[in-house]
């Protein structure tokens, strides 16, 4: 049985202003209330630490993030430390795994599948790296990592989520050590792909829903065009 789910797109804002939106959904969500969500939004240039994080991961001192005009924030997400600009997917799903799978894994799973199968559209091949969280496409000294993940569950109420780099400038990638990795990062502009970020988040959205059993209900803002096939 398919459950809802609302696409939120909320444009370029803050990450502070995007977290504070999550985690109004989710204390919803832990009282059983409201309806989960997927939320697709574009930050400013933020370097974001994970719990998990290690300050020495950020290699830009202080100074050269405010003169970038890069936030750096703390967050109680998985993961280490990342990056999020203009040209990169963010998407948030704020959801109960109770009436899905109580299990992080599978559920970070599902992540990984939605944006390999949403990249094999757009002829990226995609894969999964084994022991490491996140998706990665290329091959041999070429692999690079396309898609971050960090996600946080509280009473089994998601928050948090992916990155997908679509036109992300790279260069900002130099001032942190990615999700702990020194290795490469990329993107689908990078890849030779020129997508229309629309198009990207409605096959998001559409695989998403398959692989969590959701009917994707659009909120109708112009920012978003209206979902086909197995949404409304």
């Amino acid at each position: 049985m398919t459950r809802p789910c609302i696409v939120r797109d909320l444009g370029r804002m803050s990450y502070s202003e995007a977290l504070s939106i999550q985690e109004s959904i989710a204390g919803e969500r832990k009282l059983g209330q409201g309806t989960d969500h997927l939320l697709f939004v574009e930050h400013p240039h933020v370097v974001t630490i994970g719990r998990n994080g290690l300050e020495s991961n950020v290699l830009a001192s202080p100074e050269l993030l405010r003169e970038k005009n890069v936030e750096l924030y703390e967050s109680n997400r998985g993961g280490d430390v990342t990056y999020h600009g203009p040209g990169q997917i963010v998407a948030y799903p704020v959801m109960d795994l109770r009436e899905w799978k109580r299990d992080v894994g599978a559920f970070v799973r599902a992540i990984e599948q939605t944006l390999i199968d949403t990249l094999g559209e757009f002829g990226v091949e995609a894969f999964r790296v084994p022991g490491l969280t996140g998706v990665w496409t290329g091959a041999g000294d070429h692999k690079a990592k396309i898609a971050a993940i960090g996600v946080h569950l509280s009473r089994w109420v998601s928050t948090h989520g992916w990155a997908l780099n679509v036109t992300t400038d790279l260069r900002y990638f130099d001032y942190i050590v990615p999700c702990g990795l020194r290795k490469s990062v990329t993107s689908m502009e990078r890849r030779g792909v020129a997508a229309d970020p629309e198009d990207v988040k409605l096959a998001l959205a559409r695989h998403f829903g398959r692989l969590f059993d959701f009917e994707m209900l659009t909120e109708r803002r112009a920012e978003m065009p209206e979902l086909t096939g197995a949404m409304k």
